[in-house]
C-alpha cells in the first residue's frame, strides 16, 4: 500500500472523509456519516470526479439523497477506477486509471458496509464494460461472498449509474455479469 492522505470535515451533523493518493491523482474512498448506529451502504461507480471531504458533486448528492431515503446512516463511494477525472476520455487516457490502492479500498468498503448489514450497490454505467473491469470486479467480489445489487441495468447489462435512475427505484440483487 502506498502513502494515503485522509481529509476529514464535519458540518451540520455529518462527518465526511475522503481518502486520496499522496499525489492527489486518485481518490480511493469518500464517506459521509450522519448516524453511526444505522446501516451503511457502499456505492461502486466508475471513477471519482470533483467531490471531496468538503463538497458533493451531482452524483454524490444523488447517492446521499438515496442513502438517507433508504434509512442508511452512512455511505461510502468507491470506484472501478481510482483516477480522478470528469470525462471518461481523460480517465482512459491515464497511464494507470485503476491506481495502486483502489482494489483494496473497494474490498475494505464492502467489509465496512457488511458490518452494519448495508447493501453494496453497483452503478458504474456503460463505461464499466471497458477493459472488462466491471465484470472482473463483480466476479472478485462475488467470489468473496459480497452480495451485489444495482438500481437498473444498461442495454449491455452493466449496472446503471445512479444519476440516471429515478429516486423511486430501489436497489435489487444483481448476480453479476455472468447471470445478469
Amino acid at each position: 500500500m502506498t502513502l494515503l492522505r485522509r481529509r476529514r470535515h464535519a458540518a451540520n451533523g455529518t462527518r465526511s472523509e475522503a481518502v486520496f493518493s499522496a499525489c492527489g491523482a486518485y481518490r480511493y474512498g469518500l464517506t459521509r456519516t450522519w448516524d453511526a448506529a444505522l446501516p451503511r451502504m457502499v456505492w461502486i461507480m466508475l471513477n471519482p470526479s470533483t467531490a471531496d471531504h468538503l463538497r458533493n458533486d451531482p452524483t454524490i448528492e444523488r447517492c446521499e439523497r438515496r442513502a438517507r431515503g433508504m434509512g442508511m446512516g452512512a455511505y461510502r463511494i468507491v470506484n472501478l477506477y481510482g483516477f480522478r477525472a470528469t470525462r471518461p476520455a481523460d480517465l482512459f487516457a491515464a497511464a494507470d486509471p485503476v491506481g495502486p490502492d483502489n482494489d483494496a479500498a473497494v474490498r475494505a468498503a464492502c467489509r465496512w458496509a457488511a458490518r452494519r448489514g448495508g447493501p453494496v450497490v453497483c452503478g458504474w454505467g456503460a463505461h464499466g464494460g471497458r477493459q472488462g473491469r466491471g465484470a472482473e470486479m463483480a466476479r472478485r467480489l462475488g467470489a468473496a461472498g459480497v452480495a451485489l445489487s444495482c438500481l437498473d441495468l444498461t442495454a449491455a447489462g452493466e449496472p446503471r449509474h445512479p444519476l440516471y435512475v429515478p429516486y423511486s427505484v430501489r436497489p435489487r440483487p444483481w448476480p453479476g455479469p455472468a447471470a445478469g
